[in-house]
């Protein structure tokens, strides 16, 4: 019984996939002849159109209502076919069917669960889900969209609709998307004859039905002369750049203990259309690759260390985007670090901002105070339509005591492996294409040993072009003794096809140091590779001319440029603000990485991130970074200040030095300090 039952099911599934593919041939034999009546009638038009044009430079009015006549009933005829024809096949073989597979089999489409605004289309194998057609301006909807066909439109007969729209002895010919007054001036049309919701198009020298925007994003709407146009979405965007505040929660929220860890607050300045904020994460709505930057300076004194990250959702428990350690100090002072990745996101993906201790001897209320920082979290995202790429990697192995130690990588993800891939030894990158890249390098150390307080230790970051390694940047971290800490590298370059990107570290001679290598984020390698037709960047360093020493207040930097120049950034050389401000040309975003390595007895160093603009000619600070106390031994010492921002055309930016209480020595320009500027198109 079963059996029989079972075999009646195929069958009836059977015929089911014949009556659809009918269907689908009759949709294709439909499609096929309204394309060829489109045809005929663009064929008639032109047609017309020259032999009108002759007819009025002849002045044969009688010639001219006879042609006139003639192509209007022939147009006429060719369109009522069409309809017909369509009506006909549409009201026989439109099948509703909502079968259900019930454990016989292999279900007929493949698609599985299409999005709302989808339907699979099974004439392509394998079967696929495509989005619905939109009806355009002037046409109306046939058919719905369903889970097994397109959307049919069908243009709209406006003559035939409303006989008058062009006047009692004017004749009205019907067009695709639009109608045509017969003998009408264009100044006459142009005053208003089309009507509401329609407008005269010069170029076709007829009334064409407006844009309808999608979401009805009007930029500017529809007039007697032009068309709707659309404001863009985010999705239309190529990169949008955001920012926020970070808060430590308080004790009353009940979240007092780092021991097991907590998410920091996140409070943004202005709305975004890529993301909100709910519950102390970002949850994003668009797909697109994301780079984040983290400016953070606490003081505490808690055991070991601090480790501060960035999670994505549906992170395996302990997994972390991103993270660095802040080593325990011997005394009561600010500490800062940066932070900063790549990653490719999806909506409704979180990202949060994790901060813990390893033991359970660090009670917020007691052991720790984070310093108020201007806007210290931003980011910037990219469209997938840029063509940018976005890679991640771990570092693959822990190494014990090595003096100079280049890192190999395992790539934990990549959005496009053929624009990026590893080099055959696993310590290096690999460019495919000439572009843009824009990197961060985060390693985790323990070191132990006075020389390595005393002497510190230098991030080298080389492009490695036609077999000859060039020093990109070089990072100084200062050192410490049985304590765990974090090295970090961030900046922005050109690349060439196959160059690669590589690191180094280099300590004391005396000093022991084990490298950590693990999937926990605190050791990685992340970045986002972006075509130079949307992006270009340039490096400088201070100027060695003109170093600020001394009792320093608010003083700004001057720089000297060292890359070659681009079109979209620039380094005013002329002027009050030459060698102190760079200069944006286009509009976009920009994402800067800033270290400065000197010595200073400063009880606070501040560096500030000013934007000017030309609507405000006051500076604005947008980014904030501070420095604590020379750590007792350090010979020398680093502050980094990352942040992306908005730029527009004639967009100024500077940074300015600020040493409370004391003075600052030395400033390096060389080795240990640098600044890198990246630009999209937005």
């Amino acid at each position: 019984m079963l059996k029989s039952q079972q075999q009646i099911i195929v069958d009836l599934q059977q015929k089911l996939a014949e009556q659809q593919h009918i269907l689908v041939s009759q949709q294709r034999e439909i499609l096929e002849q309204q394309r060829k009546m489109y045809e005929q009638m663009d064929l008639i038009k032109v047609q017309y159109g020259m032999l009108f044009d002759t007819v009025k430079q002849m002045s044969f009015q009688s010639l001219q209502e006879d042609i006139q006549t003639y192509f209007e009933s022939h147009l006429q005829g060719l369109q009522n076919q069409v309809r017909n024809q369509l009506q006909k096949s549409y009201s026989v073989h439109k099948v509703e069917v909502d079968a259900k597979v019930i454990n016989v089999g292999e279900s007929l489409l493949d698609c599985g669960l299409c999005e709302s605004d989808e339907f699979c289309n099974f004439q392509k194998t394998p079967s696929q889900c495509e989005k619905c057609t939109l009806c355009p301006a002037g046409f109306f909807q046939m058919a719905e969209c369903s889970a097994n066909s397109d959307r049919i439109c069908q243009d709209r007969d406006e003559c035939t609709e409303s006989p008058s729209i062009c006047g009692e002895r004017v004749k009205c010919l019907n067009t695709p998307g639009g109608f045509r007054c017969l003998g009408i001036a264009e100044k006459d049309a142009a005053l208003g004859l089309c009507g509401e919701e329609y407008f005269f198009n010069k170029e076709m020298q007829e009334c064409q039905a407006c844009l309808k925007c999608e979401d009805g994003m009007v930029a500017m709407p529809c007039s007697t002369v032009s068309d709707t146009v659309c404001s863009a979405t985010s999705e239309n965007k190529l990169s949008e750049s955001w920012a926020a505040n970070i808060i430590l929660p308080s004790v009353k929220s009940g979240v007092s203990q780092v021991y097991s860890g907590l998410n920091l607050k996140i409070k943004g300045k202005l709305p975004c259309e890529i993301l909100s904020v709910e519950e102390n994460s970002l949850v994003f709505r668009q797909h697109g690759l994301l780079w984040t930057d983290l400016n953070f300076a606490v003081k505490h004194n808690c055991r070991n260390f601090l480790q501060l990250s960035l999670k994505l959702n549906g992170s395996e428990e302990g997994y972390e985007l991103s993270g660095v350690r802040i080593e325990q100090p011997e005394g009561k002072y600010f500490q800062s670090t940066s932070l900063s990745s790549a990653a490719e996101v999806e909506p409704s993906q979180t990202l949060s901002v994790y901060l813990r201790s390893p033991n359970q001897f660090c009670n917020q209320s007691k052991d720790l105070n984070i310093y108020d920082l201007n806007t210290p979290l931003s980011l910037f995202w990219l469209s997938h339509d840029t063509g940018a790429v976005a890679l991640s990697a771990q570092m693959s192995t822990a190494m014990h005591y090595q003096t100079n130690y280049r890192p190999t990588f395992k790539i934990t993800s990549v959005s496009d492996p053929y624009m990026l891939s590893l080099s055959h030894d696993g310590r290096a990158i690999k460019f495919t294409e000439t572009g843009v890249v824009k990197f961060v390098f985060h390693q985790a150390l323990y070191s132990m040993g006075h020389m390595c307080v005393r002497e510190g230790f230098s991030l080298i970051s080389y492009i490695n072009r036609n077999g000859t390694n060039i020093e990109l940047m070089n990072v100084f971290k200062s050192g410490v003794n049985y304590r765990d800490t974090s090295i970090s590298a961030s900046g922005a370059t050109k690349v060439g096809a196959g160059d690669l990107i590589s690191f180094e570290i280099l300590s004391p001679a005396q000093c022991n140091v084990r490298y950590f290598g693990d999937s926990s984020g605190i050791s990685m390698f992340s970045l986002i590779w972006i075509p130079s037709a949307v992006s270009s960047a340039i490096s400088a360093t201070v100027s060695v001319t003109g170093l600020p020493t001394g009792a320093v207040r608010n003083k700004l930097l001057d720089f000297t440029q060292v890359s070659s120049s681009e079109k979209q950034i620039q380094l005013v050389s002329s002027g009050q603000l030459a060698q102190k401000y760079f200069v944006f040309t286009e509009k976009g975003i920009a994402s800067l990485a800033f270290n400065l390595k000197l010595i200073h007895s400063c009880s606070v160093l501040k560096m500030t991130l000013y934007k000017l603009t030309m609507d405000d000619m006051q500076p604005t600070a947008i980014a904030q970074q501070i420095g604590g106390q020379m750590p007792e031994g350090s010979m020398w010492t680093s502050v980094s200040l990352r942040a992306s921002f908005e730029v527009h055309n004639g967009t100024l930016i500077a940074v300015s030095l600020d040493c409370v209480r004391g003075r600052i020595n030395q400033i390096t320009h060389e080795h240990g300090t640098s600044i890198s500027i990246l630009w999209i198109s937005s």
